[in-house]
């Protein structure tokens, strides 16, 4: 019997596996594209950017001299970190081979065989490395993004479609890593560990697309999850612009500085409230302060949000010309009809403006294997204008940012071909854990990142943390990392360290003492970049 040759599926339509039981959970129903991603933030002071200035805050509630209780560490940092984003793609999409290209023991130009490269999708016509060398030959291959990807890639398309202007001062490092398949299971998400490694929000901490400890579709590492942390959800503008809202309040007063008299008057009263509950405790302890500290800056807080943001449309990406509009990096047209362009725009206009500081995008539909290369292709290339677009927003603001892209799980082929935009390439017939692996960028308006160099080894070494063997497995000793998530998470973020110049840090005992990654004196060979010219005493300039 002929088999029925596969419709063209929609980048938001639905996936149909035959092979799978009916979706029963919301991850399930996320990764088949049955109910749409969402995405999330977590964030970074804007105290810094505003500059000196008189603070509205009563004088004697910012004194320690004149309060019981702590300060509320209002703009206590004292300069900003980098920007971080990370794009969740639920369901088990392709990185290796098909995007961004792998490699042997010799990095990223270190070529696999041709049969590897088969089950990452790749047909011998399109291999990026020339068969009689057995070494890359650049045909098929691009680095105007520093990291090298396939140049068929659907997703580097779309990210350059977005960020063209961006080759010069990006650089990027993969890293081959087993990841299980279909779950929510694979710790991936390292918002927790990037705020741990100095990331401070003026606003809010930390927020996720979903009501989970991680705030996305895969979990964060349980080691690293902070309960007071756990993400609040924000999905589209109007959440963006509603993180400035003080209740009923605004009913009843109209004017902002009677708003802050009130919210400041309320501190008052509740430290009055403390005091008499400090009278009945004989020996306090430390967390019964925590926690009073924590009510008595409640509502400070709030009056320090409201003054520093009194207009709501300030954190509106739908306002923002840059993003919206004739001039901007989404027309309007195909902002109100993208709603993946719409959540993205959220998270990147408050994490690059500095009113937040990290943020999730999870994005549903990954689990595209069966389909075919036309739809799973045309759903990377939607994923790469959305990763373009933060590139080219964090250009425009001349920000430094960091962007980390993974999945649960990936794919193989089977030999079945496709021509898609006249080029064949293998379409995707299985999920396999086996080739899997990560990726990041790094944006600088200052320069391209530089590779890391030990004096050991040739840099470009540092571009691909671990390797793959020529079948397109991952090689599971190359790295602490390579099987096992939490570790990925935490190469992601010594890597973040390293860019402020803070590697040393990583394993101390206010950071991550307890980190598996192994000697601290031996953690150089997992970096990827030296500190970004845009860092001073590890913060911004």
């Amino acid at each position: 019997m002929r088999r029925r040759k596969p419709l063209h599926i929609g980048v938001d339509e639905p996936l149909m596996q035959p092979h799978h039981r009916r979706p029963m959970n919301r991850r399930e129903f996320i990764s088949q594209g049955f109910r749409a991603g969402c995405a999330g933030l977590l964030g970074t002071s804007l105290y810094s950017l505003l500059g000196p200035r008189a603070h509205a805050i009563s004088p004697d509630l910012l004194d320690p001299a004149f309060t019981n209780y702590s300060t509320c560490d209002l703009g206590k940092v004292a300069g900003r970190k980098i920007p971080f984003i990370c794009f969740d793609l639920a369901g088990g999409a392709n990185f290796a081979g098909g995007n961004v290209i792998v490699g042997g023991p010799g990095g990223q130009r270190d070529a696999l065989s041709t049969s590897g490269y088969a089950t990452l999708g790749l047909p011998p016509d399109i291999l990026p490395f020339n068969a009689n060398a057995a070494t890359l030959s650049g045909d098929f291959t691009d680095d105007t993004l520093g990291l090298l990807f396939h140049s068929e890639s659907a997703m580097l398309r779309g990210i350059l479609e977005k960020a063209s202007g961006v080759a010069g001062f990006c650089n990027g490092a993969v890293i081959p890593g087993r990841s299980e398949n279909d779950t929510g299971n694979n710790p991936h998400n390292p918002m927790y560990g990037i705020y741990r490694a100095g990331l401070r929000g003026q606003i809010l901490q930390l927020i996720g697309s979903e009501n989970s400890m991680s705030g996305g579709n895969s979990m964060a590492p349980a080691m690293l999850i902070d309960p007071e942390l756990q993400p609040t959800k924000v999905d589209r503008p109007s959440d963006a612009s509603g993180l400035v809202d003080v209740g009923d309040l605004k009913f009843l007063l109209e004017d902002t500085e009677d708003i802050v008299s009130v919210l400041e008057s309320m501190k008052r009263m509740t430290d009055f409230k403390m005091d008499l509950v400090n009278t009945r405790i004989s020996n306090p302890t430390d967390e019964d302060q925590r926690l009073k500290d924590r009510f008595s800056c409640e509502y400070l807080r709030s009056a320090d949000t409201l003054e520093n943001f009194s207009n709501p449309d300030a954190l509106n990406p739908e306002q923002d010309p840059l993003i919206v509009g004739d001039a901007g990096i989404f027309t309007a047209d195909e902002f109100n009809d993208d709603r993946e362009f719409r959540k993205t725009a959220s998270v990147m206009k408050l994490v690059i403006d500095g009113i937040a500081g990290c943020g999730t995008v999870e994005m549903g539909g990954y689990d595209y294997h069966g389909n075919t290369r036309n739809s799973t292709d045309a759903r990377d290339l939607r994923a790469g204008r959305c990763i373009g677009a933060c590139l080219e927003y964090a250009r425009r603001k001349s920000t430094p940012l960091m962007l980390y892209v993974f999945s649960d799980g990936s794919l193989s082929s089977n030999g079945s071909s496709e021509i898609v935009n006249g080029v064949e390439k293998f379409t995707w017939s299985s999920d396999n854990s086996s080739t899997a692996c990560s990726f990041f960028l790094v944006y600088d308006p200052g320069g391209m990142p530089q590779l890391w160099d030990d004096g050991l080894s040739d840099p470009l070494m540092h571009q691909q943390i671990g390797w793959m063997r020529p079948d397109a497995s991952v090689e599971t000793s190359s790295t602490p990392a390579a099987n096992n998530v939490n570790l990925n998470v935490e190469m992601v973020i010594l890597n973040y360290m390293a860019l402020h110049g803070e590697q040393g840090l990583f394993a101390t005992d206010n950071f991550f003492p307890s980190q598996g990654l192994g000697d601290p004196l031996g953690l150089d060979r997992y970096i990827a970049f030296q500190p970004l010219p845009s860092i001073s005493g590890g913060v911004l300039t």
